[in-house]
């Protein structure tokens, strides 16, 4: 594998030089979220009557009861940089922000932009390429795009807030895994090594693309057949890697998890990345906070891809083993990764 090719795909300004970090390995890690957060949980502007889905659990998208058997579904994702191209990085953001209605069983309706531009180092032909991407792919998934807000900053950093809609007592959050379930990935891992690559300029043209192509694939066929299929569960994984996510569901769930690390979908070449030492701060904070949860039987280099902090990644569902094979019929490129259990934390097998 050459690490020379990435550098001559890409002409012009590599936006990737210009952030600490990529994507989604940016966000804070589990554990230092679970600090900040301990100031919100109790606050009497995170509770109402009508709230379904809050902050007091562990989903990235809320859900409000509008009290005519719908109910709102709002997230909001940005993030830095994740790959060079600006228009790929603006696809990137939009697919990665609708991404949380999707996982709820909802259907998007509006969204705001937010944009942050060092005007002094970056020109703002780039800028506009970049808010050209996001508005394609939020019209490729039927979302209308009202506005917005742009600052200067000292990183360029773009993402949306995104509004949708779904049935009042149809949401699907992540706390509603049931033993026996079986758990499926809706799209492959890799995507942290394969944009570190990229900011070091060590990822060869084909891996590259296979990666953009994944991170801008909509999980709206995903999530339109949670319901057909009857799902019990689902979230997006995304900062925190599967490991992490699937966590998140094991903890608000009440319920373990077997996880078999060969059946888990990896892209191309990230293995062989990562035996090159290409691998986010994110993704280290990711595997550092699950350590006490999981009981491995695999490597730490299989582990490491597990705990891979992705950005724009796919869906993770629980769901009864009688729907499987609807789901995957419904879902290509879905596999069969592992099954809920009695008991607490999560068992790593080959």
């Amino acid at each position: 594998m050459s690490g020379q090719g990435y550098l001559l795909w890409v002409t012009g300004v590599r936006l990737t030089e210009y952030s600490h970090g990529a994507g989604c390995a940016c966000k804070l890690g589990p554990d230092e979220l679970s600090v900040v957060m301990s100031a919100v949980q109790d606050h009497a502007s995170t509770s109402h009557p009508d709230l379904l889905v809050g902050v007091r659990g562990s989903d990235d998208a809320g859900v409000y009861d509008l009290g005519d058997g719908r109910a709102l579904v709002q997230t909001v994702d940005i993030f830095t940089p994740v790959v060079d191209d600006p228009g790929d990085w603006g696809r990137i953001a939009a697919a990665n922000a609708l991404s949380d209605v999707y996982a709820m069983g909802g259907t998007p309706l509006t969204a705001l932009q937010y944009l942050a531009w060092p005007r002094d180092t970056l020109d703002f032909d780039t800028a506009r390429e970049v808010v050209g991407g996001g508005l394609d792919v939020m019209s490729e998934a039927g979302c209308t795009v009202l506005g917005g807000h742009s600052i200067d900053g000292p990183e360029p950093t773009y993402g949306f807030a995104v509004t949708g809609m779904v049935g009042a007592g149809s949401y699907l959050p992540n706390s509603r895994a049931e033993e026996g379930d079986t758990l499926i990935l809706t799209k492959p891992l890799g995507v942290g090594i394969i944009t570190t690559a990229i900011k070091r300029g060590k990822c060869p043209p084909d891996v590259a693309r296979r990666a953009v192509e994944t991170m801008t694939t909509l999980n709206d066929v995903a999530g339109r057949s949670l319901a057909p299929a009857r799902a019990h569960a689902a979230t997006d994984v995304t900062g925190f890697g599967l490991l992490g996510h699937l966590r998140e569901m094991c903890l608000a769930s009440g319920v373990g998890a077997i996880v078999s690390a060969t059946d888990v979908p990896v892209l191309e070449g990230a293995e062989e990345l990562l035996g090159l030492g290409m691998w986010a701060g994110g993704s280290q904070r990711n595997l550092k906070s699950i350590l006490d949860f999981v009981e491995s039987e695999v490597g730490e280099d299989e582990l490491r891809v597990l705990a891979d902090a992705q950005t724009s990644g796919g869906l993770l569902v629980a769901l009864a083993r009688d729907s499987v094979e609807e789901y995957i019929h419904l879902v290509p490129g879905s596999a069969v990764i592992g099954s809920i259990t009695d008991g607490a934390g999560i068992r790593v097998t080959p």
